[in-house]
Formats: structure tokens, C-alpha cells, sequence
């Protein structure tokens, strides 16, 4: 895994690297991108603490969706702070890929994901999928 320097570049390298990780469909890769005790909200469900959880949750995920792929339409960042607006691709088995549009905030601090929120409208999703 890369040492990302704890500045702007290094910040949005790593949100680009780990948007580029999901499409492995592998949630052990992720682990490395997060900190410890990272805190993930996805709008409209509660929070999810600690490394081990969220990487659980992907695994989730990954197993439902025969294809993951995250596109980054634009990204900035702000101090210790990224924020991406992206695509998350999934497709249901025998389906096509349906584009859910997301905006996304992370905290980035020592190389780590401190925190990410997802913001997705959840109804719009549901009728792509």
C-alpha cells in the first residue's frame, strides 16, 4: 500500500486509490485506506464504527453485487477534509450497472479515513437496482 503524504495531493490520491480498490471486489484491500476507528454514515442509516465493521459491511455488499465500479466525477480538498462526487456503479447479477449518483466527505488525517459520510438519495437507488 502507498505512505500517502498528509497533504492535499496526497489526501486526494488516496480517495482516488480507494475508489479504484472497490472494483477488485475485495474488502480486505480497503482495510489499509481506513483508520481503526473510523466512523461511516451511509444517508438514511446509522453510523457504523471501527475498521473491522466497515470492512465487514463492504464484504456485504460485494457478495450481493456481481459488479462494483466507483467513478470520480470531481473531488476537492479542504484541510483535512475531501470531499468526492462519484458514481457508484452496482450491478445485481445478470443486470447492468445501474449509475447511482453519490456525494461523499471524508476525513483524511495521517494517511488514514477518519471518517466518511455517503450522501445518496436512497429511494432513487432502490429503483435503479
Amino acid at each position: 500500500m502507498t505512505d500517502y503524504t498528509d497533504d492535499a495531493a496526497g489526501k486526494d490520491r488516496l480517495v482516488r486509490d480507494l475508489m479504484d480498490t472497490f472494483e477488485k471486489k475485495d474488502a480486505s484491500l480497503l482495510a489499509p485506506f481506513f483508520a481503526e476507528d473510523i466512523e461511516f454514515e451511509n444517508y438514511g442509516d446509522g453510523p457504523l464504527k471501527g475498521r473491522d465493521n466497515l470492512v465487514g459491511m463492504w464484504r456485504n455488499v460485494f457478495g450481493m453485487f456481481q459488479n462494483v465500479k466507483f467513478e470520480t466525477i470531481n473531488q476537492a480538498v479542504n484541510g483535512d477534509i475531501v470531499i468526492a462526487e462519484q458514481y457508484h456503479r452496482l450491478g445485481l447479477p445478470g443486470r447492468a450497472l445501474a449509475p447511482i449518483r453519490n456525494m461523499a466527505v471524508y476525513e483524511v488525517k495521517n494517511g488514514k479515513i477518519t471518517a466518511w459520510r455517503d450522501y445518496t438519495n436512497p429511494d432513487y437507488s432502490r429503483t435503479l437496482l
